[in-house]
């Protein structure tokens, strides 16, 4: 009998010693939540062969890289249930994305309910099936032979040696083409996609799914590419799981700011604007208002000077930046401004192109070089509610969060090398300051790195600035995930990912360290021995931009704001005719004081207003009868239904004027006694 070798191996952190033949399948027999490993640092199916001296960690279903092969397993499974419904499809690609996966399809007629209702019940019968994944590694005539009926897949064999996007999700390693095919009990390959992998087991594993939706979507993302039906899907380790995602998602639905934005008479997009350009209605715009005025405050308090600039430019100043070169397809296409002609059409003065600006950073740059400054100016801390613009493609704007005209509350710190740890420090100390008082409170920070393929300067100053800014973040005591990769090309940054009130996470914040702006635009300052320096530059947006924070903060609160933020702060109802003048004065007092008023003077019965003006989530409903208006008294009703009656009027005014200060959550009468307690928030 042949003896099988042995080699050495480090199985989850611990040495050990096994045969030649041994496999992740057999290392991890006993536990049955493996469904694949970590080899050498890449995710590789359990079955992957094994050799001396290799790290092999177990991935665990319930793991973020456990789901992540488990939902791409499920995308498989989709794709060969909709060629069982629809055997002339043309496949496209099946990424996972967060909390889920979809799959693009080419067919003849679009998916509808019913569709998708038989493609969830045959993907049932397929993963009870046990069809287990089989990875294969093919030549490109072999791929080629093989899709010959597929030509999107023919197109990711083509671009397949050239740089491709992950989420095409074709290649294992250099000059390889894999297949995945599904095999029945019966050894019979019953499907088979292009496939970079890994893979669960056998689809037993995908535990808990659900087909979410179908929608139309752009091959590859471009516009110019054909139309393809995209559909969404969930999956998850657990039916509980499954349970408890469904109703985040139904929570979410109801929180979602583009309905209560309609609902609420707060903002809207009209068509003869344009996509992803957004108007805000009198209740809107009084948020907004709060908003940037309590910003105001905070930065003129944190030392920052507040400018401000054109909305258009000169191409060269994006020229000079970098901007132009690496963001062109991003930004609104430019305007031939200035040029003259002559009665017979020739040019006798050239014109410039101008810009909409898509970033407030080089003119910034430019007031900072307006004259010399010297080291006793640093730090400058350089503030604007600044508009910019971005072309965005039809396809991707989504409400407030992604739009084409956005104002960021954007600021740019120039400082000294010495300075730099102690002003980032300060800077994030301030914006997570800032962003408690709009009432977020669980936080973690990401720490985005160069892309190597996207970037200016030396690898020197970016290894000085991303190990400064990894530095403070740790400091900070926060939680720090790495974004490999993610930087802007002038710097490395940190990222505040903020949790909200039903734990999905949204990037408010970023802080970026650049030496390279102030070199491309020839910045300078005189150090205290004379010479000429240059500052360094930190880019930073508190809020990422108005619009996006609205919306983070409309679905956090579900449109129930604090007072201080809720476009109407007091909604007045009156039971009679009589009490609606007495009501009337009420409302003209706190109106004097700047305080949000409506006045409900319709024909409605009293019943009827309550119930609008429980809908309206206005924080305080001042109600006033017969008996209120001879005591000249008014009585509350707050979110929750509860009461405080046949309070005097001067009273009323002062208690709401000192609720509102204190910046406390009131939905309560019990809310609103601590709120008038505590004191005026500064």
């Amino acid at each position: 009998m042949e003896q099988t070798s042995m080699i050495s191996i480090t199985v989850d952190g611990e040495r050990k010693e096994v045969e030649s033949t041994v496999t992740g399948t057999e290392l991890f027999s006993e536990n049955k939540d493996i469904i694949a490993v970590r080899l050498n640092g890449e995710l590789r199916d359990l079955y992957t062969p094994l050799k001396d001296g290799d790290v092999v960690e177990g991935v665990a279903l319930s793991s973020d890289d456990g789901l992540a092969i488990m939902r791409h397993s499920a995308t498989h499974v989709m794709a060969q249930a909709v060629q069982e419904v629809r055997p002339d499809v043309k496949f496209g690609v099946g990424p996972v994305i967060e909390d889920g996966f979809y799959y693009d399809f080419d067919v003849k007629d679009p998916f509808t309910p019913d569709d998708i209702k038989e493609i969830e019940k045959r993907m049932q019968r397929i993963i009870k099936s046990g069809q287990s994944f089989r990875r294969r590694i093919v030549t490109e005539s072999e791929a080629r032979a093989e899709e010959a009926d597929q030509p999107y897949k023919l197109e990711l064999i083509d671009a397949a040696e050239k740089t491709i996007d992950d989420k095409d999700a074709t290649k294992v390693a250099e000059n390889e083409l894999t297949f995945y095919d599904n095999v029945d009990r019966d050894g019979n390959v019953v499907w088979k996609d292009l496939c970079r992998g890994p893979h669960v087991p056998n689809t037993r594993f995908i535990k808990a799914f659900k087909l979410q939706r179908s929608a139309s979507a752009y091959w590859r993302g471009d516009e110019k590419n054909p139309m393809l039906q995209r559909i969404y899907g969930t999956a998850w380790a657990s039916k509980d799981d499954l349970k408890a995602y469904t109703t985040r998602m139904e929570e979410a639905a109801k929180r979602d700011h583009r309905k209560l934005g309609q609902e609420m008479d707060l903002f809207s997009f009209p068509d003869e604007i344009g996509p992803g350009l957004a108007v805000f209605h009198p209740k809107g715009a009084a948020v907004i208002n709060a908003m940037k005025e309590y910003s105001r405050k905070r930065h003129l308090r944190g030392g920052y000077s507040f400018v401000q600039t054109p909305h258009i430019t000169k191409g060269h100043l994006y020229e000079v930046s970098g901007h132009l070169s690496w963001y062109k397809d991003g930004m609104y296409p430019p305007m031939r401004v200035d040029e003259e002609r002559d009665a017979e059409g020739n040019v006798t003065k050239e014109g410039f192109d101008y810009y909409l600006k898509p970033m407030n950073c080089p003119m910034h740059n430019l007031i900072f070089a307006s004259r010399q400054r010297s080291y006793r100016e640093l730090p400058l801390r350089l503030f604007e509610f600044g508009t910019v613009y971005r072309y965005e493609k039809s396809g991707v704007v989504h409400g407030l969060t992604r739009v084409r005209g956005l104002t960021q509350d954007d600021s740019h710190i120039y400082c000294t090398r010495e300075q730099m740890r102690g002003e980032i420090r300060n800077v994030l100390n301030f914006v997570l300051s800032v962003l408690k008082d709009f009432g977020l409170n669980d936080f973690y920070l990401e720490l985005s790195t160069k892309d190597e393929h996207k970037f200016v300067g030396s690898d020197e100053i970016w290894e000085e600035a991303t190990q400064t800014l990894a530095e403070v973040a740790k400091e900070s005591g926060l939680e720090l995930v790495d974004d490999p990769g993610g930087a802007a090309f002038y710097g490395p940054k940190i990222s505040v990912q903020a949790r909200d009130a039903i734990g999905r996470t949204w990037q408010v914040s970023t802080i970026q360290l650049d030496f390279n702006l102030p070199e491309r635009f020839q910045l300078e300052y005189v150090a205290a021995d004379g010479s000429r320096q240059r500052p360094v530059m930190i880019h930073r947006a508190l809020f990422g931009s108005i619009e996006r924070f609205f919306a983070i903060l409309l679905e956090n609160y579900a449109g129930a704001f604090p007072a201080w933020l809720a476009p109407v702060q007091v909604l007045g109802v009156p039971v009679t005719d009589n009490a609606a003048e007495h009501l009337k004065g009420v409302i003209d007092k706190l109106t004097y004081n700047f305080v949000r008023c409506e006045l409900d003077d319709s024909d409605d019965r009293f019943g009827k207003k309550i119930r609008n003006a429980s809908k309206s989530k206005a924080p305080f409903i001042l109600i006033a009868g017969e008996e209120d208006t001879a005591n000249n008294a008014v009585s509350f009703r707050f979110r929750d239904g509860s009461q405080k009656n046949g309070v005097p009027v001067d009273e009323a005014v002062e208690q709401i004027k000192a609720a509102i200060a204190s910046h406390m959550q009131v939905n309560t009468a019990d809310d609103f006694e601590a709120a008038i307690k505590a004191p005026a928030y500064e």
